[in-house]
């Protein structure tokens, strides 16, 4: 079985912004997630992956056997768009959705091209669901205990 490509590696976030990021808007955009993910998800941004900022963790397993950890709430500042994953397909997730503004999603990342674009309080909402479906379906550091 393949090995996860997103796991934990210590990397420091701010010199990967700085150093991955050479948009001004998008690196003041991702400095802002990180204090709103902070904020929602009350854990510090830590890098997955090479290129990705996470909040939290939680492990996964599916019926096929594959497992790992992941984080609850990250995003990415790709070149073409911040790419959140953020979005659990939950009734309350799809009525916040149809308040974000523009973006545009798969299964599980939606793609924004600057913050500006979307309403940061219905992108709330759905960070705070996808942090409460994932602590009621998975063991996560976001549980409350």
């Amino acid at each position: 079985m393949a090995k996860t490509k997103t796991t934990y590696t210590g990397q420091d976030v701010t010199d990967f912004i700085n150093t991955y990021v050479d948009n001004e808007q998008k690196k003041a955009d991702s400095f802002q997630l990180i204090e709103l993910m902070q904020e929602w998800s009350n854990s510090e941004p830590k890098m997955w992956g090479p290129s990705i900022i996470g909040f939290g963790n939680y492990h996964y397993k599916y019926a096929s056997g594959h497992e790992g950890d992941a984080p609850v709430l990250g995003f990415s500042p790709r070149k073409p768009a911040l790419t959140l994953y953020v979005y659990s397909d939950t009734e309350k997730s799809k009525l916040a959705l149809a308040d974000l503004g523009k973006f545009k999603i798969t299964k599980g990342c939606i793609y924004v091209k600057k913050l500006s674009d979307i309403k940061i309080s219905a992108l709330k909402e759905i960070c705070i669901e996808s942090i409460k479906y994932i602590s009621e379906h998975h063991e996560c550091s976001c549980r409350v205990k």
